[in-house]
């Protein structure tokens, strides 16, 4: 296919501080670009990495609400949790079998998913099997395994995870297991025999099972606990091999590779356990829980982590969909953290999943008010925010669900608004938030684990955990791993990397609920030719403003099935169809719109926007880019049209 770069009326930009009928966004400086021809499927000319990549590109720090890489750009960070498997016992706590396993499933993440994040877990029940002696085996495994995934290109920061506060507390017929804290913190604690009582949900045990609570409170009062080893402090022992955790890590770790850990999550989803007399869940963050995220903090900087920020999550039902659950929190009273901490938390539709308080599906604009509550609590805060967890069961009786949460839930990523309004008032869509899905387990549905040590109770099913199905991968009978859900939905148009300010963002996936195709992002008949060029395609838009601090190019991860050769870009740096490969002279790109792999050797590519060199690169100019999968094949003529109604709607939609 011919390639075609055409400028018809394309600037440099939409500049901030000029007026038009009272309105901001004069056209820039026009650049001519001239168009490139090649034969079918030859490229312009060898492909190669943007010279942005690299050391600066891959390390990730706090800029006010926003992360932000070497280059000052603001990053997204998408993702997944890697993996379940770290709560169960059958590989020791890892989250794989092999670090072959693990290569194997970054290298499917990157390529079916595009993903440049992961959290990933770790176990304290492995790393401290005895009071005060931490296994070196297994931090060396995890350390392994964690370095198939920064050396995929992705992003790692760990977690050290528990629910219902250890698997230990569970007797062996139980309906319900934990995990978290070692076997001999249990055993010294005395938490008597456990009872849920009457729960349908596991996540009930949290408030309802008195062993749980009990030994949540203890952790939170850092109760002394006679052990083989003497009296030992509980908040101590797992503070002091969280320490020896990170120095590990950051001593075996290669210093490109370690530049890709972006922080530390300290604890997965704290809660209280039981409140003391007078105590509330606002006056327990605040006295209690952020306290010891100082602690945690300082055996950061001890570590050698000092760069890098704590993921800090709130008390986990502060943001609860439930009104008889949700609790006052979100770090309110803790003022302004700075920049060595990130505001992070997670999200499931209660609702939803409950299949009694929302008998329907999700629908457009679902998510959109408590999406926003986490972007209004992370600015107070002034931290980055991160959606560490979200997601839907795969399989029950809710399941049927989970095409249009997910849908809703990355369209509330995206965006703070619904794509009905989107188009109308996109300057206050805002930035897009990061966020990791739960989860990414390779061996969901080929588990083998006695739950609770029970060898009469082999579980093998879904996640293999209180009867969880939530990965989106599975291996196929080849050893292969494949998507469990719609691509269209998980393979997803972000901007990974943007030279500035981020003001507005959209994606409309077109993913499937069964043969129902959702749409749910519609473009105005005022902007006829943007309707047309899209048809019934997917097609994204990023609005962003330049900061004038880099010339770093803008970076958006490309869908698998947007095939460069019939991408089409429409953007104020100038319209193509089909991208040519990147090239550059220096700093400077050959074409303004471009595309090139995905740093970490897998097939993933990104679309690279370069600014040209004698473009008005001023502070406040404003850029757009409609990126379309070239399913209409339109014309330069019809490309020329959209883009002087897209230059048009920049210019007067309020910026």
């Amino acid at each position: 296919m011919a390639t075609h770069a055409t400028r018809g009326t394309a600037t440099s930009g939409i500049r901030n501080g000029r007026s038009r009928a009272g309105r901001t966004g004069l056209l820039g400086t026009a650049v001519l670009l001239v168009a490139a021809i090649v034969a079918p499927g030859t490229p312009a000319a060898a492909a190669e990495p943007p010279w942005s990549d690299g050391r600066a590109a891959d390390e990730v720090t706090t800029d006010g609400t926003r992360f932000a890489d070497g280059h000052g750009r603001e990053v997204v960070l998408r993702g997944f949790n890697v993996s379940g498997e770290t709560k169960l016992e059958e590989n020791n706590g890892l989250p794989f079998a092999t670090v072959a396993d693990a290569r194997k499933s970054a290298a499917a993440m990157r390529n079916l998913t595009g993903a440049n994040s992961v959290r990933f877990l770790l176990s304290w029940a492995h790393a401290e099997p005895r009071p005060g002696e931490v296994d070196t085996g297994y931090l060396e495994q995890v350390t392994a395994q964690m370095k198939a995934f920064l050396d995929a290109g992705i992003r790692v920061y760990p977690d050290f995870h528990q629910d219902l506060y250890s698997r230990h507390i569970f007797d062996k017929d139980s309906w319900y297991s934990g995990d978290g804290a070692p076997k001999w913190v249990v055993d010294a604690g005395g938490y008597g025999k456990e009872s849920c009582g009457i729960c349908a949900h596991w996540g009930q045990n949290i408030t309802q099972n008195q062993a749980v609570m009990k030994a949540t409170r203890d952790f939170w009062a850092n109760r002394a606990l006679t052990t083989s080893a003497g009296t030992v402090r509980v908040q101590d022992a797992f503070l002091a091999t969280a320490e020896k955790t990170m120095s590990y890590v950051a001593q075996h770790l290669p210093a490109d590779a370690f530049a890709r850990v972006t922080g530390f999550d300290p604890l997965n989803e704290p809660y209280a356990g039981v409140y003391d007399n007078g105590q509330n869940s606002r006056t327990w963050e605040k006295n209690v829980l952020w306290p010891f995220y100082e602690k945690f903090r300082a055996r950061m900087d001890a570590a050698g982590w000092r760069d890098k920020p704590a993921f800090v999550e709130p008390n986990m039902f502060w943001n609860s969909n439930l009104d008889f659950q949700r609790q006052e929190g979100g770090l309110l009273d803790v003022g302004k953290p700075g920049s060595r901490y990130v505001f992070n938390t997670h999200y499931y539709d209660q609702k939803a999943i409950s299949g009694i308080f929302m008998p329907g599906k999700a629908a457009d604009g679902q998510y959109s008010t408590d999406f926003g509550a986490v972007r209004d609590r992370a600015t107070a805060l002034n931290t980055p925010a991160v959606m560490s967890e979200f997601g839907h069961p795969l399989t029950g009786f809710t399941s049927d669900k989970a095409p249009t949460v997910l849908k809703g839930m990355y369209q509330a990523l995206d965006s703070r608004l619904p794509g009905a309004t989107w188009w109308t008032k996109p300057a206050a869509s805002g930035p897009a938030l990061s966020s990791n899905q739960w989860q990414w387990d390779i061996y969901n549905g080929r588990h083998r684990e006695a739950m609770n040590g029970n060898t009469g109770k082999i579980l093998t099913e879904g996640d293999a955990w209180n009867d969880e199905d939530l990965s989106a991968v599975r291996l196929d009978d080849s050893g292969n791993a494949r998507l469990r859900q719609d691509a269209r939905l998980l393979d997803r148009l972000y901007p990974s990397a943007v030279a500035g300010r981020t003001l507005a963002f959209t994606f409309e996936d077109r993913s499937r609920d069964g043969g129902t195709t959702l749409s749910w992002d519609r473009i105005p008949s005022s902007l006829p030719n943007v309707a047309k060029l899209t048809g019934s395609g997917r097609y994204g838009l990023l609005v962003w403003r330049s900061d004038g601090d880099t010339d770093a190019p803008t970076e958006l991860h490309l869908p698998r099935d947007f095939d460069p050769a019939t991408t089409t870009v429409v953007s104020d740096l100038g319209t193509v169809t089909g991208p040519p490969a990147y090239t550059a002279q220096g700093h400077t790109a050959d074409h303004p719109i471009a595309t090139a792999a995905e740093p970490g050797g897998t097939d993933a590519r990104r679309l690279v926007l370069s600014v040209p060199a004698d473009a008005d690169t001023d502070s406040g100019t404003l850029h757009y880019a409609l990126v379309a999968d070239g399913t209409a094949a339109p014309s330069a003529e019809l490309r020329a049209a959209a883009q002087r109604e897209m230059t048009r709607w920049a210019a007067d939609a309020g910026f």
